[in-house]
C-alpha cells in the first residue's frame, strides 16, 4: 500500500461516519494484539484547550528525556500529524504499512458480519500500533469527541486523566445540557487513578467531582484565579502559578496561561506518581511548545493570525484575545465552519471587532458549511461581508483589504487552516498576483473568467445589508438586496 492508497482507504472508511461506542475498536485492537495494553497514557478530554494542553505536556515530557507519543485530532496539514513521537509525524512507510495491516483486518471483520471500523477508529488503532512499535514511555492521548464512548477510551493504564474546559459542542452525540456533556467527558476516568480538571462551570464541576468520588479518583482542580503576574504578548507570555514562578510560554492567546496552568497541575500529579520531571525540563518544555492553529501568528505587516475557534466558548475566548491584543486595530476576518456548529453564536461574539468578513467553504470536508450560507448568517450581524469561492481568493482579498498596520484573522474549522497557511506563506514568498486600482475598484489580476473586483466579483459574492434569496444563473450566484437598503462598499486601503 502506498500513501495514495492509504489515504483512499481512510477516505472510504470516512463513509461509515461517526459511530460512538467501543465494541468495534476493541475488536480491531484485539486482532492487532492489543498494542494499547503495553502503553501508559495521559488521557485528555474536554471541549476546548485539549490540543494546547497535550502540546504542553508532550513538550515537557520530551524535555525530561522521555519518548513521548502524541495522538491528536484534527490534523492541520497532513493526516500523519495526528500520530507523533517526540514531535515527529508518523513516517510515510509506517503509516502505509500499518494501514495495510488494519485494512486486511477490517475486511475480515466485515466478512464476518461485524461493523466495519470507522476512519477515526482506524486512525486510533494505528496510533496504538505505532506507539508500541516505537516503545513510547508515555502517550499523550487526546479524545476526539466526548470521552466515555470515544475510541481512545479502551485504554486501561492511565497515569492521569485530564479534563479541559467543558462547554456546549457536539450536542447531537453528547447531550443537550452541560451536565450531560460533562458526564461524557468524565467517562475517561479510571478507578483509583488521579484526575486533573480545570475549574469548570458549576454544573460540569459537580458531575466531575461526583464521578471522581464514585471511582475513588484523587481530583485536583487547576484554578485560573491562582495565576498571578501575567504578562501577555504575541511572541511570549509570562506568569506565576502556585509554586511555579516566572513561567514562560510562546503560545499566544489570552486563554493560554489557563491551559498552561492545567498542564502544570498535571505535571505536579505525574511527579507525585513517581514520574521524574526536573524543573528545568518543565520550564524548557513550556517555553518550547509549538501548536499551530491556536491564535498563531503566521505573518506580519499585516499581522496574520489563525485560530481554530469553532464553538461558542472558543469564540468567546477568541473575542477576548482580539479585544486584548488588537485594541483599535482594523481587522479583517476569514471564517470557515462546519455546518453542524453553532456558527450564528460564533458570529455574534466575534463580528463586532471586524471591519470586513470574508466567508469561505472549508475544502474537502463533507460537513463544510457553504461560504454563501455562512455569509448570509454573517450579514445579519455585520454590514460588510463577502463570500468567496476558494482559499486562494480569501487570502488575496484579505491582503488587498488590509494595510501593513492592520490585522487579518482566519478562524473556525481547523480543517482549512493548514491549507490557508500554505497559501499565505507562498504569497509572502513573492508568488502573488499583480494588483491594480481601476476606477475606484480593486482588481485582483487575471482569471479564467476575466478580471474581478472587490465590488463586483465573478467568483466572490458580496453580501451586505438586507438579505433575500440568491439567484443562480450561468454558474454564478448573485444576491439581491431589499429596496430600502444600501449596499456597503469595500474600499481598498492605500498601501503603506
Amino acid at each position: 500500500m502506498n500513501e495514495k492508497e492509504a489515504m483512499a482507504f481512510l477516505g472510504e472508511a470516512a463513509g461509515y461516519g461517526i459511530v460512538p461506542g467501543l465494541d468495534s475498536i476493541r475488536e480491531l485492537c484485539r486482532r492487532l494484539g492489543d498494542p494499547q495494553k503495553e502503553l501508559k497514557f495521559v488521557h485528555v478530554a474536554g471541549t476546548n484547550g485539549k490540543g494546547s494542553v497535550c502540546a504542553y505536556l508532550a513538550s515537557v515530557l520530551k524535555a525530561a528525556g522521555y519518548r513521548v507519543g502524541k495522538y491528536i485530532s484534527p490534523a492541520v496539514f497532513t493526516c500523519r500529524e495526528e500520530i507523533q513521537v517526540n514531535d515527529r509525524n508518523i513516517a510515510v512507510r509506517a503509516f502505509c504499512q500499518g494501514l495495510e495491516r488494519i485494512r486486511d483486518i477490517c475486511v475480515e471483520m466485515a466478512a464476518e458480519g461485524l461493523p466495519h471500523p470507522t476512519a477515526y477508529e482506524i486512525r486510533t488503532a494505528l496510533g496504538f500500533l505505532y506507539f508500541k512499535e516505537k516503545k513510547c514511555d508515555v502517550v499523550i492521548l487526546e479524545t476526539g469527541m466526548g470521552g466515555s464512548l470515544d475510541a481512545t477510551n479502551i485504554v486501561e493504564d492511565t497515569l492521569v486523566a485530564v479534563i479541559t474546559s467543558i462547554s456546549m459542542d457536539h450536542m447531537k452525540f453528547l447531550g443537550n445540557s452541560l451536565a450531560e456533556i460533562a458526564a461524557q467527558k468524565a467517562g475517561i476516568m479510571k478507578k483509583g487513578r488521579p484526575v486533573v480538571s480545570v475549574r469548570q462551570e458549576d454544573r460540569a464541576a459537580e458531575v466531575i467531582s461526583e464521578k471522581a468520588d464514585d471511582l475513588g479518583c484523587p481530583l485536583t482542580v487547576a484554578d485560573p484565579r491562582l495565576l498571578k503576574h501575567i504578562r501577555y504578548g504575541l511572541d511570549r507570555q509570562r506568569f506565576d502559578y502556585g509554586s511555579w514562578k516566572r513561567m514562560e510560554i510562546t503560545l499566544a492567546g489570552k486563554y493560554q496561561p489557563e491551559n498552561a496552568a492545567l498542564a502544570l497541575e498535571t505535571i505536579n500529579t505525574l511527579i507525585k506518581g513517581g514520574i521524574s520531571i526536573p524543573e528545568e525540563a518543565v520550564r524548557q518544555g513550556l517555553a518550547e511548545t509549538r501548536w499551530l492553529g491556536r491564535f498563531t501568528v503566521i505573518g506580519k505587516k499585516p499581522c496574520f493570525v489563525i485560530d481554530g475557534a469553532h464553538n461558542e466558548d472558543a469564540a468567546r475566548r477568541l473575542a477576548e484575545s482580539i479585544e486584548f491584543y488588537f485594541t483599535n486595530k482594523r481587522i479583517i476576518y476569514i471564517i470557515g465552519v462546519l455546518k453542524d456548529k453553532e456558527y450564528g453564536k460564533i458570529l455574534r461574539l466575534t463580528a463586532p471587532f471586524a471591519e470586513h468578513i470574508i466567508a469561505v467553504t472549508p475544502p474537502g470536508n463533507p460537513r463544510a458549511l457553504p461560504a454563501y450560507e455562512l455569509a448570509q448568517e454573517a450579514a445579519l450581524v455585520h454590514p460588510r461581508v463577502t463570500a468567496v469561492d476558494s482559499l486562494e481568493e480569501a487570502a488575496e482579498m484579505s491582503a488587498l483589504l488590509a494595510g501593513k498596520e492592520d490585522v487579518i484573522i482566519a478562524f473556525g474549522s481547523l480543517s482549512y487552516l493548514g491549507r490557508l497557511t500554505e497559501i499565505v506563506e507562498k504569497r509572502a514568498g513573492g508568488k502573488t498576483t499583480g494588483v491594480k486600482k481601476i476606477a475606484g475598484k480593486t482588481t485582483t489580476g487575471k482569471r479564467a473568467a476575466g478580471k474581478t473586483t472587490a465590488g463586483k466579483r465573478a467568483a466572490g459574492k458580496k453580501i451586505g445589508g438586507k438579505m433575500t434569496a440568491g439567484k443562480r444563473a450561468a454558474g454564478k450566484t448573485t444576491i439581491e438586496e431589499g429596496p430600502q437598503e444600501r449596499r456597503p462598499q469595500v474600499e481598498k486601503p492605500e498601501r503603506q
